[in-house]
């Protein structure tokens, strides 16, 4: 089955568009590669053959491996753990921790951060990839959870904003201690604890 469809109306000579489910079926098939052999074995065949498409299909969306791989990674993080805005930093908090920890109990997430991270140590091009397509982008929207919390006063008008969301970043991640293994899913009682634990940090982090 082809892979780009006419859209109604005039188009200019050789226009096509791409179709979201064949885009959609190559990233879950790139995120299954990745999560089964990692980032310096994958490959576009295999990622086209378990997508049950043509190579051709994925080299109209990227032109290689990395910005495919870092675009695959970028959706699934936005999407698994978004920054919350419920009016609180209180529930901002809580949400993040949250969905923190659904992100931590996922085994094939888990896999491929994991997977990436180490990649990205031996790979300078993809660890700034990673660092402008991923880290740099959350780390603002983490900043503006932060400066939203400063603005209603619920945290000091000297808040050190890059200290405060390592803080915030870092202990949300605290579980599990090693990296490599799954988390399991935080309780109430142990969510509310590290909210606490996190709430008590951030009022710290003044300049």
């Amino acid at each position: 089955m082809p892979d780009a469809t006419p859209a109604p109306g005039r188009r200019p000579a050789g226009a096509a568009v791409l179709r979201e489910e064949v885009t959609g079926a190559i990233a879950q098939a790139a995120l299954a590669e990745l999560a089964e052999v990692g980032y310096t074995r994958m490959s576009m065949e295999a990622v086209a053959r378990r997508a049950g498409v043509g190579k051709a299909a994925i080299y109209r969306r990227w032109p290689s491996k990395e910005p495919m791989v870092l675009d695959v990674v970028r959706d699934l993080a936005n999407q698994t753990v978004p920054l919350p805005d419920t009016g609180t930093l209180r529930t901002d908090v809580a949400g993040f921790v949250q969905h923190t920890s659904a992100l931590r109990a996922d085994l094939r997430a888990v896999r491929i951060l994991t997977d990436l991270t180490a990649e990205a140590t031996r790979n300078p091009r993809l660890a700034e990839a990673m660092r402008a397509t991923a880290e740099e982008p959350r780390r603002a929207a983490a900043g503006q959870l932060l400066h939203r919390a400063v603005e209603r006063g619920e945290l000091p008008a000297d808040l050190d904003i890059e200290l405060a969301t390592d803080c915030l970043v870092g202990l949300a991640y605290l579980r599990p201690r090693t990296p490599w293994q799954p988390a399991e899913r935080l309780d109430p009682d142990t969510t509310a604890r590290l909210v606490g634990v996190t709430l008590a940090a951030l009022a710290a982090c003044r300049r």
